[in-house]
């Protein structure tokens, strides 16, 4: 029989940007236009998806898995929660085919660091929580054939990281269908040895969060509650003290902060709300044990969290997905400046992690409570995460962090985008270097890029020693590091946060020493990189009528540069002791930023020769974005001026 909502769920499938995406359904029929699209380009019997032919450092037929795996995050939590899928027999008949040794599309057996074994974690979730639909209805074969599959991983060797716990999730997936190829002692080995892992719930970058560790430890702890109590209560507490500070990383449209690798996946950046929506909902619970949550959050304020970041995706960004409605390599586009040599063409469906909150049934208290807004406690705050050194602010309606300390511990493509910029926004994103011979293909916001062959080539900052937090108290403290884009030039900064007084603005500092001898360099100092085109849809012109003109264009002139358009506001001046530096709207190689294909960068330029005297570079960066193409006025904050606090006043004299 037609309903209206059955009708209602095929136009919402067809056209996601026309769905409201606020009820279970609603989720649930965006999940399966993804599903859906996906059909096209799977293997016969199901096991492999082929989405496109750029290559990764692993071989085809695992990266064919990935596009099998990833998108069953969704389809398990779907199933867990009482949904049904039509497609569902095609990952049912992948599991027995990709498994099995005599078929065609068999995955390979497992070797030791392999990428085969990522995939372990998705499939291991899936038996978990929806056996009843992917596992049940198999041979025994079949079922043997998986169990040998993923049974394969447990004397392999892995790499010691958050790897461990897809060895973990193969496991708990085969003890949940009592597979006897389940190895409980080497599951409780990988656990105890990933506690090790330990140092306090910190966002360092989305892997120890939404995209790994947080997210595996809130679905264990809602699966193996019975077996492992004690761990399981461990875990929520974790994720309790660790929401605090992750809520800090989302603005009021659901917008995450951009920093760090991977951010191919997308919406997998707010799984950990709905992995904490799942393990915490009272209503699937289990008798005597807390579910209480930290003020401010409540179900509601995670319901808000979690659907506002699915909507932006999906009512916002059209380029995160082809006209076929296959997610694209890129972030807001594609772009493949961005990716990283792990990054296949189904590597994007890590981003089915934000479905897991399909696992909790239609009746439940997550699903029935009202969606509730960003904490009103919570906004026009800053806040210090100290292990991580990093300062996160939403002052004046940019969510926004200032970053010193992070890098990789192994080369990473872009690492010094990805990590080492002074500044990372949610509403702007981050550009990358799509070359590296002019200032334009550098892609340089929100760092300061340094040239020493007469701009042939920048350097950027991407390992910083000695950063530490300074000041008198968390309410008034800032970020001091040192870096060296050369043996004899060494640059230490100071990144100082908005305040109520000047609350779009934030304050940098360099000192440059170099040292002895004939140096020339030149440095050119970014502001917040945002989309360039005009009302006409043609690159922004110079504005007449000077500095306290508020119309869309760019101007510079002196220390100043400013770009305004549909994006919003974004501007940079020079504060130094001996203002030299001159202002540039700058036009930044296509399909650098993240967000903005055809972007524009404020920035400050000039050239410096060896002196006996350190050379002090004092910045005032501006940044608002525009919500909804919804125009503000912010003339009057913009003649406000930011102040250097009296101790670095004291340091540069």
């Amino acid at each position: 029989m037609i309903t209206t909502k059955s009708i209602k769920m095929q136009q919402d499938s067809e056209n996601p940007q026309a769905n409201p995406l606020r009820s279970r359904i609603d989720v649930a029929s965006y999940l399966t236009s993804i599903l859906d699209a996906l059909e096209p380009h799977t293997s016969p019997n199901g096991a492999r998806i082929h989405l496109g032919y750029t290559a990764t450092h692993f071989d085809e037929v695992a990266a064919q898995l990935e596009g099998f795996s990833r998108p069953i995050w969704g389809l398990a939590s779907l199933l867990a929660g009482g949904g049904s899928y039509n497609g569902t027999s095609r990952w049912r008949s992948g599991l027995a085919s990709g498994t099995d040794p005599e078929s065609e599309e068999f995955w390979g057996n497992m070797r030791d660091k392999d990428q085969r074994m990522v995939e372990c974690s998705a499939i291991g979730y899936a038996l978990s929580v929806a056996g009843h639909e992917l596992w049940g209805p198999l041979s025994e074969k079949a079922k043997e054939d998986i169990g040998n599959w993923l049974g394969g991983m447990n004397d392999k060797e892995m790499p010691n990281t958050n790897w461990l716990w897809f060895r973990v999730f193969a496991n708990l997936g085969l003890s949940k269908v009592n597979s006897p190829r389940a190895d409980k002692q080497r599951m409780k080995a990988d656990l105890d040895h990933l506690d090790t892992f330990y140092i306090g719930t910190v966002q360092l970058d989305y892997y120890s969060s939404s995209f790994a560790i947080q997210v595996a430890q809130l679905i264990y702890s809602k699966l193996a509650q019975k077996e492992d109590p004690d761990r399981c209560e461990e875990f929520r507490n974790r994720a309790r003290m660790f929401a605090l500070d992750f809520l800090h990383y989302f603005d009021s449209e659901g917008r995450a902060i951009l920093f760090g690798r991977s951010l191919v996946y997308r919406f997998a950046m707010s799984a950990f709300w709905s992995a904490l929506a799942f393990a915490f909902d009272p209503s699937e619970g289990v008798d005597g044990v807390n579910y209480s949550l930290p003020a401010p959050l409540t179900l509601g304020v995670i319901k808000g969290l979690q659907l506002r970041n699915i909507r932006y995706w999906a009512h916002t960004q059209p380029g995160a997905f082809d006209r076929s409605g296959i997610l694209t390599l890129g972030f807001s586009y594609p772009n493949h400046n961005l990716l990283e040599n792990y990054n296949s063409p189904g590597s994007p469906y890590w981003a089915c992690k934000a479905f897991i909150c399909l696992a909790l049934p239609e009746s439940s208290t997550f699903w029935t409570v009202e969606e509730e807004e960003y904490p009103v406690s919570l906004r026009n705050t800053t806040k210090v995460m100290k292990h991580a050194l990093q300062l996160t602010t939403n002052l004046g309606g940019h969510t926004y962090l200032l970053s010193s300390g992070q890098q990789c511990s192994y080369p990473v493509k872009q690492s010094a985008a990805k990590y080492g910029k002074l500044a990372y926004s949610a509403a702007f994103g981050y550009s990358v270097p799509v070359a590296t011979l002019t200032l334009e293909e550098l892609g340089g916001d929100s760092t300061l890029a340094i040239s020493g062959d007469g701009e042939e080539t920048w350097k950027c900052r991407r390992v910083t020693k000695e950063a530490r937090f300074e000041g008198k108290d968390e309410k008034h403290c800032w970020l001091r590091s040192m870096w060296y884009p050369f043996p004899d030039v060494e640059i230490e900064t100071w990144l100082i946060p908005p305040t109520l007084d000047a609350p779009l603005w934030h304050v940098r500092i360099h000192r440059v020493r170099m040292q002895a001898g004939n140096r020339v360099i030149s440095a050119a100092e970014g502001s917040w990189a945002i989309y360039g085109q005009g009302q006409d849809e043609r690159a922004l012109e110079s504005i007449i009528g000077g500095e306290d003109s508020e119309s869309e264009g760019t101007y510079a002139a002196g220390g100043v540069a400013r770009v305004v358009s549909k994006a919003g506001v974004s501007g940079i001046v020079d504060l130094s002791p001996d203002a030299t530096r001159q202002g540039q709207a700058l036009r930044t190689d296509a399909n650098t930023n993240l967000i903005s294909a055809r972007a524009a960068l404020p920035v400050l330029r000039a050239e410096y020769e060896e002196k006996e005297k350190d050379i002090w570079l004092v910045t005032a960066v501006f940044g608002l974005p525009f919500d909804d193409d919804e125009r503000k006025s912010w003339m009057e904050e913009w003649k406000k001026r930011p102040t250097v606090p009296e101790e670095l006043v004291t340091l540069m004299k």
